[in-house]
């Protein structure tokens, strides 16, 4: 790292503002950090204490390991939306989604300015900031593109658009993905809107098309990954598509002892001790701990479906439940559930600390909607997978995990995108959680995954292979500058 001693390399982190993205980016700049480089978070003024928490235990005395955050205004007004809606998790109503997507544009003009005016040797950006990479090639300033998925999805998803979908009649009947390791099949429906299609360029889809063409015209892209978890895609990624990629995760594991792993994310519904005190007095691998993540909320006919499942699977659980802030009412649980449940059952209303829990000996399975950082945040704590996809590359994702790594069993969800009008029985949740929990079969799945999470931790020390590829990334952009 001589290279860096009197002159450190700058880094411009720049996360899509919603939480799984803005998390695993922080979580990478404090890797940097470590390594000497200069990192600074580059976010909006309502977001910027929310991170500011979150590198506040990476600071150390020494400048050489400091984060700095440089904000830029959102202009919510001049985008049509309510005024401090800076992130995902601010938008009052689903409608507005699509409004945040498009106005997340209006960033470029500032981001610009900044990038004129500290020059970084190079920028780190967001997926759904696809602009960010023509930004900074006009600051001759190369670009790392952060999708925060696997190098698996990207493969499968770079196939798909190649796909000539000569179905007319939009049935559902499912192909072979063409040229993809491993004869993985997937329907129409799923992989429709990542194919070259006058659909997948309306609307959010549009912008998905724009990152992937980002991607191209960027220098290469980190992966929150390690290369044995999906070494023949991340081959082909690199060797057949011939696109640069380092693998530099789990990112997670940066956040080395429990209260850092407590302060990771929002500030939790539950105070960490009484979560922890509650497992305490659980058997290792009896509960179920099920969360479908920071942006999925559920209808209350699904949420009732999940309740009964569980309550029928017999297994102990914590649930975390999500729900739009103006619903009011417990009409979604059966009557009397929770006094049913008491002492079987714990449910969190919000934000859990899901680092804490997964890592608990006590926890068996984990009821999953396969967004990558909680798939790979099961990986890493060993803890095998009922996948529920709810939409985008989630799909993929449970490819991955139940046919590729063999660590989880699929719910049998059939929604094409998003939740609404899809239907899982709870006879269905009871099923799969018995599946996972109990059996030779959730024995050999359980083994499986303790073998991952024991790579996944060897990958990030000395000498593994996302730190020798964390290393090699940050020589050769020493080099460039030079």
């Amino acid at each position: 790292m001589s290279s860096t001693e009197h002159h450190p390399l700058h880094i411009f982190f720049f996360p899509f503002l919603a939480h799984g993205h803005m998390i695993p980016t922080i979580d990478m700049a404090k890797l940097f950090a470590e390594k000497g480089v200069k990192a600074t978070v580059i976010t909006t003024p309502m977001n910027a204490p929310f991170i500011s928490k979150a590198v506040e235990k990476a600071k150390s005395t020494s400048d050489k390991n400091s984060i700095h955050i440089q904000t830029i205004d959102f202009p919510c007004e001049q985008a049509g939306l309510p005024q401090g809606c800076e992130s995902t998790d601010a938008v009052p109503t689903v409608d507005m989604i699509q409004t945040f997507f498009t106005a997340t544009a209006l960033l470029q003009e500032p981001f610009e300015k900044l990038l004129l005016d500290q020059r970084p040797d190079c920028v780190v950006a967001g997926m759904f900031f696809p602009w960010a990479t023509d930004s900074a090639a006009k600051f001759g300033i190369p670009t790392l593109g952060f999708h925060g998925t696997s190098l698996f999805s990207l493969c499968a998803m770079a196939c798909v658009a190649l796909y000539d979908d000569a179905s007319s009649d939009h049935s559902d009947s499912p192909f072979v993905i063409p040229n993809f390791p491993g004869e993985i099949e997937v329907s129409r429906s799923r992989a429709r809107p990542f194919m070259k299609s006058k659909e997948a360029r309306t609307g959010a889809w549009k912008l998905v098309e724009e990152a992937r063409e980002s991607e191209l015209r960027s220098y290469g892209v980190v992966v929150n990954s390690f290369y044995e978890l999906e070494k023949v895609y991340a081959d082909y990624y690199r060797k057949v598509l011939g696109r640069k990629a380092w693998h530099v995760g789990p990112l997670s594991l940066c956040n080395r002892n429990s209260q850092e792993q407590a302060n990771r994310g929002k500030e939790a519904s539950i105070d960490e001790h009484e979560c922890l005190k509650w497992l305490e007095t659980k058997q290792p691998n009896s509960v179920v701990y099920i969360c479908f993540g920071s942006m999925v909320i559920l209808c209350d006919s699904q949420l009732r479906d999940i309740a009964m499942g569980l309550e029928a699977s017999g297994q102990d659980f914590i649930w975390v439940v999500r729900r739009h802030k103006q619903d009011d009412g417990e009409d979604w649980l059966p009557d009397g559930y929770e006094k049913r449940m008491e002492g079987k059952g714990l449910i969190i209303r919000g934000w859990a600390p899901q680092l804490l829990i997964l890592e608990h000996e006590a926890i068996g399975a984990f009821v999953t909607h396969c967004g990558w950082n909680s798939t790979l945040e099961a990986v890493t704590a060993g803890v095998p997978m009922v996948t529920w996809p709810i939409g985008a590359e989630q799909f993929f994702n449970e490819k991955l995990v139940v046919e590729v790594l063999q660590i989880g069993v699929p719910i049998g969800s059939n929604t094409r995108e998003g939740v609404q009008g899809d239907s899982i029985a709870w006879e269905a949740v009871a099923k799969a959680v018995k599946r996972i929990m109990i059996g030779e079969e959730a024995t050999e799945m359980r083994n499986k995954a303790k073998v991952f999470s024991q790579l996944a931790k060897r990958a990030v020390q000395e000498g593994g292979s996302s730190n020798s590829d964390l290393n090699a990334l940050i020589q050769e952009l020493s080099s460039l500058r030079h």
